[in-house]
């Protein structure tokens, strides 16, 4: 695990709340817009963990944006409602990026929004292509669990949500309040890289889980099955030709690309 303290801090009750109505603010007008805006980050497992959402601030993982998946082709309606809100968009990142990703900033709260078009782009690529329609206000839980487990070098923060995340929801082969293991299962069978970055990092998630003071043995054990249930089934899931030919060549190349955050 990372050393980096990003996302790990005490948060009062109060600062939480000030990122979770601006969130909501957002996401009004959004809907208001038309605009197809999906919530990802901390604030969507907070959204979507109403049992275990309290693991955040009991872990002392905290809010340090708000994070929204969208659709590239929505990305000027989106611009003009941010700057209707009152954000100010750096430009760099957009062009920096070609058009993936967009940063607002709010210089009067501190505030700043996340908007990442089409995709996912970090240690690997998650795409959203037809899968923001499946949920709301957050993307799918299949791709809440794929945007932390893709991180090669993971944080403790995205360990706190994945940890919440199962605790919260079943593994089956749907969306509706459920971990679509299918849907992940199906991707890393056609990328070992993927295949390679998932596994490594859902066994990581079940061993730092055992650590934690604030889960009881019962909820360990939860853990424990969880992450077993969801590897038994990506292992499960037949191979492609491509993945099994990356395989033979395995660790000896690297398989993701360095994650570049910009501030």
């Amino acid at each position: 695990m990372s050393n980096s303290p990003i996302g790990m801090a005490e948060q009062d009750k109060s600062e939480r709340e000030r990122f979770e109505n601006e969130l909501n603010r957002i996401f009004q007008a959004s809907n208001e817009a038309g605009l197809m805006l999906r919530v990802i980050g901390s604030l969507a497992f907070q959204m979507h963990c109403s049992q275990y959402g309290y693991l955040q601030e009991a872990m002392g993982r905290a809010y340090t944006d708000i994070d929204f998946a969208a659709y590239r082709h929505q990305t000027k309606e989106i611009k003009a409602m941010m700057a209707g809100l009152g954000y100010v968009e750096n430009r760099e990142v957009f062009v920096v990026s070609e058009g993936d990703r967009s940063i607002f900033d709010d210089f009067e709260t501190g505030l700043y929004v996340d908007v990442f078009y089409d995709k996912l782009d970090f240690c690997h690529v998650i795409r959203w292509d037809g899968r923001l329609e499946v949920d709301s206000p957050t993307i799918p839980l299949a791709e809440m669990l794929l945007e932390k487990m893709q991180i090669v070098e993971i944080n403790e923060k995205d360990v706190i949500d994945t940890i919440m995340l199962l605790m919260e929801h079943p593994l089956g082969d749907s969306d509706v309040e459920v971990i679509n293991i299918e849907r992940v299962a199906q991707l890393c069978s056609k990328d070992w890289g993927l295949w390679r970055t998932i596994t490594m990092n859902l066994d990581k998630v079940e061993k730092l889980a055992q650590g934690y003071q604030q889960l009881s043995g019962e909820q360990k054990a939860h853990i424990t099955s969880q992450v077993e249930a969801a590897l038994a089934r990506i292992e499960g899931e037949p191979k492609s030709l491509a993945w099994r030919l990356r395989a033979r060549v395995g660790d000896r190349v690297k398989w993701y690309k360095e994650v570049d955050e910009v501030h």
